[in-house]
């Protein structure tokens, strides 16, 4: 429901707050310091495909949004001009807030640290994209993976037939997960 300073004026609850481009982490960061305010950034940290191979990269789960915990109407000054915010979402005279449920789901499927880690381990059949070197963007399917080192082999049509290429892992992203498209 949407709160009104009337209704809830010491009652602290979840807002959606909205940060600067990029500067999600500065604005949770500005916001922790602030007394009666609690912050969630939930963040995914996954291996990103570039020119110079696969770079681990963490973003905000939610790009330019965090979620922040305060009492409306005691707070919501200090929180709207922390140094990394660029508001809170709202619409008109309407504030709507965020069930504790709902936070609370988040932080279970993301743990106490707040981050997700997508697991980039490749598997035997899975489809990939080669993402540096002379045979970048070229698909492939992983036939091996050695165990105890970062190479894996694969299995790619080459020259009019199937040849079998080693690379490193980090060279390799899993098609259809998104990253492979800016290769």
């Amino acid at each position: 429901m949407a709160p009104k300073p009337e209704e809830s004026p010491s009652r602290a609850e979840w807002f959606c707050v909205r940060s600067q481009p990029k500067h999600e982490h500065i604005a949770a960061a500005h916001l922790r310091k602030i007394s009666d305010v609690e912050t969630f950034l939930p963040r995914i940290r996954f291996k990103r495909a570039t020119v110079r191979g696969g770079v681990w990269t963490t973003e905000a789960l939610f790009p330019g949004y965090l979620f922040a915990r305060f009492p409306w109407s005691a707070t919501l000054r200090a929180v709207q001009h922390a140094r990394g915010v660029q508001g809170i979402v709202h619409f008109g005279d309407r504030w709507p807030t965020i069930a504790e449920a709902t936070i609370a789901e988040l932080r279970a499927a993301l743990g106490a640290e707040e981050l997700h880690v997508v697991d980039a381990a490749l598997a035997p059949g899975d489809v990939v994209r080669v993402a540096e070197g002379s045979m970048r963007g070229l698909l492939a399917v992983v036939s091996r993976v050695r165990s105890g080192s970062d190479r894996v082999a694969v299995l790619m049509d080459f020259l009019g037939r199937q040849t079998t290429v080693e690379f490193p892992a980090a060279a390799l992203v899993r098609e259809g997960d998104g990253r492979a498209d800016v290769i």
